[in-house]
């Protein structure tokens, strides 16, 4: 006869709670092998164990269940390999993530106060060539770096030299609401033909309270926000789409401690600008 084990003394083996091994049998992940028709009492078998632990470790990675059982079945051991590895480089991304996030803070504790200067600048109507789409505001660094990379690309292949830096236009429901228009543009002599999402588009002139930010994206709304100080207290504000300028970004360099980001901020210019 096969030894088994009481769900209580399986816990104490797996270090898995009680409730966590009920939840485990109700979702199909590990399921004993008794079950009593009349008392609902779970056994298990000692060869579960070892199951158990892996379970437990995968759980400690923070793995989704659903993720856990298709390891569990998978059919050989490349498929087991390429989900984990698959969920590995998620870890290292979100560790990065949250590595940035913590540089981020820290420089924000350290420096307080301290903020590049608040300029202003009229920008004239320039022709560019632009990839404009409805995004979520999650996804918009992502789609930022696509959107320069397919533009460069297309510039090149239709032989446009470019007359600017790159340049971004982003409505105010993608702050407001998560989800918004947002436009990606390269000045230049209007491109001969629409190429994927690569299309002529007019940028229209604006005048600007700007500001550059140094570095990476993950803490541009500093630059924002400070922006947006000055221009409550110092200006008239218009209710009008943001501007980015990419002076230094992705295409020129992949450090992004060396990227410089100019951010604009529409106003109604009433007088030749005082220094705040």
């Amino acid at each position: 006869m096969t030894s088994t084990l009481t769900i209580g003394a399986f816990s104490r083996a797996t270090h898995l709670s009680v409730k966590t091994l009920r939840h485990y049998h109700e979702v199909g992940l590990l399921v004993p092998v008794e079950v009593d028709s009349d008392t609902g009492y779970r056994r298990y078998a000692l060869e579960q164990i070892p199951t158990a632990q892996v379970i437990r470790r995968f759980r400690d990675l923070d793995m989704p269940l659903d993720e856990i059982h298709a390891v569990l079945g998978a059919s050989d051991v490349d498929t087991r390999n390429e989900l984990i590895a698959r969920h590995l480089d998620r870890l290292e991304t979100n560790l990065a993530r949250t590595q940035e996030a913590v540089a981020s803070l820290r420089n924000l504790l350290e420096r307080p106060g301290m903020s590049a200067p608040v300029e202003h600048r009229r920008v004239r109507a320039t022709p560019a060539a632009a990839i404009t789409e409805i995004v979520d505001r999650a996804d918009a660094l992502t789609w930022y770096q696509g959107a320069l990379g397919e533009l460069a690309a297309t510039l090149t292949a239709q032989s446009i030299t470019t007359t600017g830096p790159a340049g971004g236009i982003f409505t105010n429901e993608l702050f407001e609401d998560d989800r918004g228009q947002a436009t990606i543009f390269v000045p230049c002599d209007p491109p001969r033909r629409t190429m994927g999402r690569v299309a002529a588009l007019d940028i229209p002139s604006v005048e600007l309270a700007t500001i550059v930010h140094a570095g990476s994206h993950t803490d541009i709304d500093e630059a924002y926000g400070t922006l947006a100080i000055y221009v409550t207290q110092h200006a008239i504000a218009i209710d009008g789409p943001i501007r980015e300028y990419y002076k230094v970004g992705p295409t020129d360099t992949s450090d992004e401690t060396l990227w410089r980001t100019e951010v604009g901020w529409p106003i109604f210019e009433t007088a030749p600008r005082r220094r705040p």
